[in-house]
């Protein structure tokens, strides 16, 4: 007889096993004098030897306990260990237990109705029967065996698929463990300039690192393109810096970004989180007043439509209109084609509303812009709006962004909404981005495998032609060309209190909570408050925080 035990069975346990499979065959069949009496229905128990700790190995995390015989009548499925290591196996077409099923046995016992839990589930069952099912032959000492035989065997099948199922376990944990290491040693040797060592992990993690596999498969792939075109750019060992990348936008690239924006933007709640909790914020600062301006830092990345403002517009047509007299916006960003598509089209929506909108852009970038760039009108409440733009303007020194932050300072806004990555990506070592961002974007795509299919052709573009260019920029640039430097929300609270800004804290956590419930998009995704500033994460970590300041 095959065994699948992983260890072997001592004499008291072999007893033990056979006691169980006396106790838990057949517990429809009580004996009384020399008739066998047929209950109705019945549910197979869990067999005693699985609560044994002789067969607890420590792999599952859990402890288990000796407990007394439970009755038969108890459900196989009731039990937790049942639903972590069971029911994968036995969902498995190819597990044992499937093939149990399948086998065709022949037991002296009339029919009856089966559980849907019962091993016997399935099998065909042949009865030779007399002139009558009440009048039934005694059993036979060979009819025990056999019937004893069966559920030994059910029991060892049991055994088997669990410790199949855990071996797929532990070998997904193996196979996402030896990209990390990969990952990490193809790092190091690319910080080290060793190009032929980097070359040979970097041809492992293209044969693991897959497109369309698991969601550490497909971050490792964006990472593994980073740390390619880093290598094409390092310079041999006695040179200082990396070669500046060539530039190559093609229009067809530029679609296929100004696609991927909008999809993460429909799908994904990162952005729509920053709108939200700006438009709350800009709506308290508007409350009564007459003449009003808003300045768009970026026009969140050139993203089509407006929508921000459209969501805006609608709430003071709805709460705002009697006392409202004139809503300015102004958008700041080198997308000039865009900004006056967006103005039209905003003001047309506007109108229809009975809202009185002016619609301007300034072409400048965020570090060249002057104070005289941006009109103001007296008696008028500013608000400026920066959606995961500023992060642009820091660089190596803070002169870019102390500038900048200086200029805004001089306007006087009455409220800035900054929504930023909440993460450190500026920090002075590569290998300490790269870890930092590692962890970050295993988050961000964890979550999109829980939101789109496999296959799912939108999931590829957001990854490959919006997350992916992240994560390049990130690990293969270096100097003015590495404009994706994310910092934590601490670090933004300082950079902003020496800038002479004070923090206002958001009191919406509620309203958010409210707000992300009716998404509906997946469970994962939470919203905390932290130090007055609400941030978005996924499984506690953060992804977006937003925060709100005044002069």
């Amino acid at each position: 007889m095959r065994r699948f035990f992983t260890y072997p069975l001592s004499s008291d346990q072999r007893w033990t096993h056979l006691k169980v499979a006396v106790n838990g065959v057949d517990p429809r069949f009580k004996f009384s004098g020399t008739k066998r009496k047929v209950e109705e229905s019945f549910h197979m128990s869990t067999p005693n030897f699985l609560e044994n700790p002789l067969y607890d190995d420590g792999d599952d995390g859990h402890t288990h306990t000796n407990v007394k015989e439970t009755d038969i009548g108890q459900d196989l499925s009731n039990s937790p260990f049942y639903t972590q290591c069971y029911s994968p196996a036995m969902n498995s077409p190819t597990s044992p237990w499937q093939l149990l099923k399948k086998i065709k046995r022949t037991v002296s016992m009339p029919e009856t109705t089966l559980g849907n839990n019962s091993l016997l589930d399935g099998a065909k069952v042949s009865i030779r029967r007399n002139s009558s099912t009440n009048s039934l032959p005694k059993p036979r000492f060979r009819d025990h065996i056999w019937t004893y035989t069966q559920r030994y065997l059910a029991a060892e099948a049991i055994e088997e698929a669990i410790f199949n199922n855990e071996t797929t376990e532990n070998e997904g944990n193996v196979d996402g463990m030896h990209l990390v290491q990969l990952l990490i040693s193809c790092a190091e040797a690319v910080a080290c300039r060793d190009k032929a060592h980097a070359s040979n992990l970097l041809a492992e993690l293209r044969a693991n690192a897959l497109v369309f596999g698991s969601s550490f498969q497909r971050v490792a792939s964006c990472f593994m393109q980073g740390l390619t075109d880093r290598l094409a750019l390092v310079q041999p060992l006695g040179a200082v810096g990396l070669v500046n990348p060539i530039t190559n936008l093609n229009v067809i690239a530029t679609e296929k970004k100004e696609e991927a924006l909008r999809l993460v933007y429909e799908i994904c709640p990162h952005i729509q989180f920053g709108h939200f909790i700006a438009n709350l914020t800009i709506l308290e600062a508007f409350e009564g007043e007459s003449f009003v301006h808003v300045v768009d830092l970026g026009m969140t990345l050139g993203l089509r439509h407006g929508n921000q403002w459209r969501g805006l517009i609608e709430s003071l047509a709805n709460h705002h209109a009697p006392s409202l007299r004139r809503l300015r916006i102004t958008a700041v960003g080198p997308s000039v084609n865009q900004f006056h598509i967006i103005g039209n089209e905003l003001e047309a929506y506007a109108q229809e509303l009975g809202i009185n909108l002016e619609f301007s852009y300034v072409e400048s970038s965020l570090e060249s812009l002057k104070p005289e760039d941006i009109k103001t009108y007296e008696n008028e409440v500013l608000v400026v709006n920066s959606i995961l733009q500023l992060h642009c303007v820091v660089k190596e020194s803070r002169g870019a962004l102390n500038s900048f932050l200086k200029i805004i300072h001089e306007l006087s806004p009455k409220v800035l909404v900054l929504v930023e990555q909440d993460s450190s990506h500026n920090g002075p070592f590569f290998l300490g981005r790269f870890m930092e961002a590692l962890y970050y974007y295993s988050a961000i795509f964890d979550a999109l495998d829980a939101m789109l299919p496999k296959y799912d052709t939108r999931r590829a573009k957001i990854e490959q032609f919006y997350f992916a260019e992240e994560i390049k920029n990130i690990v293969s640039c270096e100097g003015p060309n590495r404009v994706e430097r994310h910092e934590r929300v601490d670090q933004w609270r300082r950079r902003m209190s020496r800038a002479g800004f004070q923090a206002a804290p958001i009191k919406l956590l509620a309203q958010a909570k409210q707000w992300l419930a009716k998404l509906e998009i997946c469970e994962g995704y939470t919203i905390m408050e932290e130090k007055g500033s609400l941030v978005l994460g996924w499984k506690s970590k953060p992804i977006v925080a937003a925060s709100c300041w005044k002069c």
